[in-house]
């Protein structure tokens, strides 16, 4: 994608493909923790690696990375997805070292719980797990250390996008953001 600053049009790599599979790290499965870092690491790697030679060439672009409040904090039943949401902020860290003399940007955009067909899918299967009911995992595990007891937009994160898209220089790379309606605080 392009996005029009006020200082001209940059390149941009959103990279956001993600899946969700809890358990206890007992009894999680090595093929889905396998499948788990491939899906979040793997395809941050391999967009970032076809688009870089471009974005060098031109002297410009724009590299962001979905994370999650979880590249910050840990959570039960969720080994792998922590584990590769973590391993994002350092992907960026990366790129924004070797790119920021090329003119290329990263940074890590991190939601909280935003309600969409994957956090949905969470809901009955940690109620599962912690043995609580579907209401609770809304209201105590997602919603409870909210400061509003709100979930996170897509327009949320939308907007920290083309904030991170649309910033002119690189004193703002290598960084992360973390949009949790308070769930998460730095």
């Amino acid at each position: 994608a392009k996005v029009v600053a006020a200082w001209g049009t940059v390149d941009v790599l959103v990279s956001n493909a993600g899946i969700q599979i809890v358990n206890p790290v007992e009894n999680y499965a090595y093929s889905d923790w396998k499948k788990m870092l491939a899906i979040h690491l793997d395809g941050a790697f391999l967009t970032s690696k076809a688009v870089l030679p471009h974005m060098y060439a031109q002297g410009s672009g724009s590299v962001i990375f979905m994370g999650s409040v979880h590249s910050k904090e840990a959570s039960p039943l969720k080994s792998a997805y922590v584990t590769a949401k973590h391993g994002l902020l350092g992907l960026s860290r990366v790129i924004a070292k070797e790119g920021g003399k090329k003119g290329v940007r990263t940074n890590v955009i991190c939601p909280g719980f935003v309600r969409t067909p994957l956090v949905d899918k969470q809901i009955p299967e940690q109620a599962k797990e912690l043995g609580i009911s579907e209401d609770e995992v809304i209201s105590r595990v997602m919603l409870g250390g909210t400061v509003d007891s709100e979930f996170t937009t897509v327009d949320d994160i939308a907007q920290v996008a083309l904030f991170f898209a649309g910033f002119p220089t690189n004193a703002l790379t290598g960084q992360s953001l973390v949009a949790s309606h308070g769930w998460f605080m730095e």
